[in-house]
Parts: structure tokens; C-alpha cells; sequence
């Protein structure tokens, strides 16, 4: 499932092909991805006429901001954005049909992928939104924050990192990569830890998503951005998907487990569990 860096790169690159373009129709081969309304026929007769204003994300959820809705979408597991002037393919649920004749595509080979239409200015107001923790770059989500919620529970690091209602954003590569290099055992519980260290966990993490960004994004499986590019970032990940492997800090191996339900990543030298 693509994670926070991946979900910005897609939005930045849907900013410049498709922002200030007006929708003229819609088609949706699958209403099922369509959560609000529950009409197809409301859906499209909305966005009609509409003008993409602004892309915006929340987590892992673009925000088509419109002229008087906003276009909330979740791209779950393989869901893809492309700009495209060919013909749809077996896996294009939702056609936008632009006013300069070009299409807005929307593939989903499992078909997960949901969109929720709200009024604008409403949209963070009601689920799926609503539901979401501060984003790790946003303010409020400082040590002091993450410290509250890891004395409040008895859930792991990792567990609570992967909370949406916590923060939003994170998944299971970024948090396997953080807690490698704030040097902590993902299934260590979460209120065991002292304070210098969850400044670290705080710092590691943004550190991260920042250099995942930067790099484009991870291109594990199939996420390739809004112009069909792949990201780089999974050349410089330390443990995620390298169970076998050196360690590249200490020459250790790098191991696999389950934490929260997951495939968890980690170093047992550089990473010991209590």
C-alpha cells in the first residue's frame, strides 16, 4: 500500500497535469470504489463542470479540491493516477473526462481504491478524514505528543506508530525503517520508553519520510507515481524487505518477524529487544 511519501509524490505530480482543469464528466465502471454518495449518478452529476482548484493529502488520502466539493480518494493497495489520451484499460474504474480532451484515469487492478465526495470545506469534518491523527510533519505532532500517547497505552512502538488515529501517514515500511534507526525493537512496549528516546523516535521518523520523499518515494511492488515513474527510496532502505541480508550499520543480519500483525524488518544487534 502506498505510504505517506509515495501518496505526496503522487499528489505533486496530479498538481501539474491536472490542476485549474475542469471536469466535463464522469464515468465509473466500478460504483462500488464510490463511498459518498451512494448514488453513481449524483457523483458524476456533481463533479460536473467542476474545476480541480488545488490537490491536497491528508495521510494517506489525496484531496481533489473543486470549485464547491472536495474529491476525498484512498488509493489502498494498487490504486494509480494517470493522465492519459489512450484508451481505458480492464483495470480503469473511474474515467474523468477533462475540458482540454484529456483523461484523468483512475486503475485499481484490486479494486480497493474508495472516493468520498463532500461539500467543500466539510471534508475533514466527517470519516474517513475526521478519523486521522496530526501528520508527522505537522506541529502538533511533537515528542511531547507521542510521548502522551505511547505513556497511554500497552501496545508496542510499532502498533502505535501504525495507529492512523495517532498519526497519519505511516505504514509498515517507514515505520520498520524508522524504528531501525532510532535504533528500537518494533515490538518493545511503547510505554517503556524514556524520553530521549522518544525524541529520537520522533526525529527518525520525519527524518525518514522526508529522504523517501525526496528519493521519489519506495517502489515496492507496483507503485509508480502520477506519470508511470518508479521512486528510488527502496534502494536506501535499512531493513524493510532485506530479511537475510547485512545490515548495512553493522555487518549483522537482518531478520524478520511479526509485530502488530505485520511483517516486521529489523537488526537484533542494532535493534535489541528487552
Amino acid at each position: 500500500m502506498p505510504e505517506l511519501p509515495e501518496v505526496e509524490i503522487v499528489r505533486r505530480t496530479l498538481t501539474k497535469l491536472v490542476q485549474k482543469k475542469q471536469i466535463e464528466d464522469v464515468e465509473v465502471g466500478w460504483p462500488k470504489m464510490i463511498k459518498e454518495p451512494d448514488d453513481v449518478d449524483m457523483f458524476r452529476f456533481f463533479l460536473s463542470g467542476q474545476t480541480i482548484q488545488h490537490i491536497g493529502r491528508k495521510g494517506k488520502f489525496l484531496i481533489f479540491e473543486l470549485d464547491d466539493y472536495a474529491l476525498v480518494s484512498h488509493l489502498r493497495m494498487e490504486g494509480k493516477y494517470s493522465l492519459s489520451e489512450e484508451s481505458p484499460t480492464k483495470h480503469t474504474h473511474v474515467r474523468f473526462f477533462l475540458h482540454d480532451n484529456s483523461e484523468l484515469h483512475y486503475n485499481d487492478v484490486r479494486k480497493f481504491g474508495t472516493m468520498h465526495l463532500f461539500p467543500k470545506g466539510t471534508e475533514c469534518d466527517v470519516a474517513p478524514l475526521a478519523k486521522l491523527g496530526p501528520e508527522p510533519m505537522d506541529p502538533s505532532f511533537n515528542p511531547s505528543y507521542l510521548r502522551e500517547k505511547f505513556m497511554k497505552t500497552t501496545r508496542n512502538a510499532k502498533t502505535v506508530l501504525l495507529d492512523q488515529s495517532i498519526v497519519a501517514g505511516l505504514g509498515n515500511i517507514y515505520v520498520d525503517e524508522a524504528l531501525f534507526r532510532a535504533g528500537i525493537f518494533p515490538g518493545t512496549p511503547a510505554a517503556s520508553l524514556e524520553e530521549d528516546v522518544i525524541i529520537r523516535v520522533h526525529r527518525e521518523t520525519i527524518a525518514t519520510l522526508e529522504a523517501a520523499i525526496e528519493a521519489g518515494g519506495s517502489s515496492i511492488r507496483s507503485y509508480l507515481n502520477g506519470n508511470g515513474e518508479m521512486g528510488y527510496f527502496q534502494q536506501q532502505l535499512y531493513v524493510y524487505g532485506r530479511k537475510g541480508q547485512r545490515c548495512k550499520m553493522c555487518e549483522g543480519e537482518i531478520e524478520r518477524t511479526v509485530v502488530a500483525g505485520r511483517g516486521t524488518h529489523y537488526c537484533s544487534r542494532c535493534q535489541p529487544s528487552v
